[in-house]
């Protein structure tokens, strides 16, 4: 059937069924209406097919880290959308499961009436697996939709092994992926008119009894009973960060008109607000980057047609903006879509094996190397180390479930350095990043984290114990160059709590 999306962000298998009753869209990545073009094509079939759409967003309570923090931070996004989709003619089942694998069967059950079921592609985490998954379950056809950055997935065929490399790439390849940007609002049509497709006000029968909506104490937050009842991690409690599209566009908003313009000459100060804060809302698909740019080219009076059609490869200047967008612009992009390149290419993402050959080559000759200080992993979490700035950092991811964007380098070198084994190393940061942060279990923390260790960048000079040719870091450097006194004394122990 006629399709609005790009070739390039679609993969579809089994056969269409033009009798059956609904359209069913499984939400799981990109949690949000708009810019969202596995929305965009759930929406273009029902009304190809003039049936109902429904759109089902579970949450289980079986995947590694799930805690309250990151089951509220998904669930605030899902009040969002029972509000904004209660009067639109498409019918949201928004289903937390109560317990695990209490799920199992609900995707199979709705698939097995649905003309045709749309997914979210996506490389991150568990949802390559999930996907494959539910390929034996559905009878049906299926279509997963890539909805993950500017960039198709599969408009790349290699690993870029540096940020400059993939910036070539990006200045000769980026303009026409830019040209086909995704609906604003796929139910809607941007407002020009409402989609044609028939209602829909419950779910088969047996289904909403087997698997019923969550409730709304449990939506709206006004149930604590109702999370503890969870069988997830409750010591890992919510931070201050509300989830959901809502709070993302808040979040947007004031970083353009208040941050942004201080963007690059702030960004790297720890007591200062200055970055987005956009990582967990990306993360959790509560925004999207087509988004971001629109929003941004809107502030910068910016249109598409003033790229050039080539680079290359510098960070500034090819984008045509002010300083502050393209420094921000160079993090949106360059390095949140080479994190996804990576995951997408290499199932070893996460992995010490992964890093490049020069990288394990010199941690090796230096592993035996004496460490002076050697942490367990509770004495990293609870920020028990030697190291006054370290803590403070990890305190903050503790607590916040973030940590400020300049720290993460300096954070990651460190367990390196007081750990027994650089893949001891490798486990501890994915542990401590997964467990707390809530832009954890990302493209962009794989990224991050094996940086830390060489990944995407080259063998620096003089040689040192246990580091070898990996670029160094230290606290005492990093307080030499940012301002850190103040953010120590936020986030130490004392202060933490008044």
């Amino acid at each position: 059937m006629d399709s609005s999306i790009p070739p390039l962000r679609m993969r579809a298998k089994g056969d269409l069924r033009p009798d059956g009753k609904h359209v069913l869209y499984w939400m799981t990545a990109a949690r949000r209406l708009h810019d969202n073009f596995a929305l965009q094509r759930a929406a273009e079939l029902a009304e190809q097919l003039d049936r109902p759409l429904i759109v089902l967003e579970p949450l289980r309570c079986g995947y590694r880290w799930a805690s309250d923090r990151l089951h509220r931070f998904v669930i605030d996004g899902m009040a969002d959308h029972a509000e904004a989709l209660e009067d639109s003619g498409v019918l949201y089942h928004p289903y937390v499961e109560p317990e695990e694998d209490a799920g199992k069967g609900l995707l199979a059950a709705l698939a097995e009436d649905a003309c045709v079921v749309v997914a979210d592609d996506s490389p991150a985490f568990f949802y390559r697996r999930m996907l494959k998954a539910a390929l034996d379950q559905v009878p049906c056809r299926m279509e997963a939709v890539d909805s993950c950055g500017l960039v198709p997935l599969r408009a790349t065929d290699q690993v870029f092994p540096t940020a400059y490399a993939f910036r070539r790439w990006l200045h000769k390849n980026l303009k026409r992926h830019l040209e086909s940007r995704p609906a604003r609002d796929p139910v809607a049509l941007d407002g020009r008119r409402t989609r044609r497709f028939p209602g829909a006000t419950r779910l088969p029968d047996g289904i909403a009894k087997r698997w019923p909506a969550a409730a709304r104490g449990l939506l709206t937050g006004n149930n604590a009973d109702a999370m503890a009842a969870l069988p997830i991690d409750h010591d890992v409690q919510p931070g201050p960060l509300h989830g959901g599209p809502r709070a993302a566009e808040d979040c947007l908003a004031t970083f353009l008109t208040e941050r942004l313009p201080r963007y690059a000459e702030e960004r790297n100060q720890p007591e200062v607000e200055a970055a987005s804060g956009l990582s967990p809302y990306l993360h959790f698909g509560h925004i999207g980057t087509h988004t971001v740019l629109a929003a941004l080219a809107e502030r910068e009076e910016w249109s598409v047609d003033r790229l050039p059609d080539t680079g290359k490869g510098a960070r500034a200047g090819w984008w045509q903006m002010g300083e502050d967008a393209e420094s921000f612009l160079d993090e949106l992009v360059t390095w949140r879509e080479l994190g996804f390149n990576f995951c997408h290419h290499r199932r070893d993402h996460m992995e010490y094996d992964s890093l490049p050959d020069w990288a394990q080559a010199t941690l090796e000759e230096h592993a035996d190397d004496e460490r002076e200080h050697v942490y367990t992993l509770e004495e990293f979490a609870q920020g028990r180390t030697h190291d006054a700035l370290w803590n403070a950092a990890q305190n903050q991811l503790r607590v916040e479930g973030r940590m400020h964007n300049y720290l993460r380098m300096l954070w990651g070198k460190k367990i390196l350095e007081w750990t027994a084994h650089p893949r001891d190393a490798v486990e501890v940061m994915f542990t401590l990043n997964d467990t707390y942060a809530l832009d954890g279990r990302d493209p962009n923390s794989s990224s991050g984290i094996l940086w830390c260790l060489g990944r995407y960048d080259r063998a620096w000079g003089p040689e040192r114990e246990i580091f070898g040719k990996i670029r160094y870091m230290s606290s005492e450097n990093t307080a030499r160059k940012v301002r850190v006194k103040g953010y120590v004394q936020r986030w130490t122990e004392g202060s933490l709590f008044g």
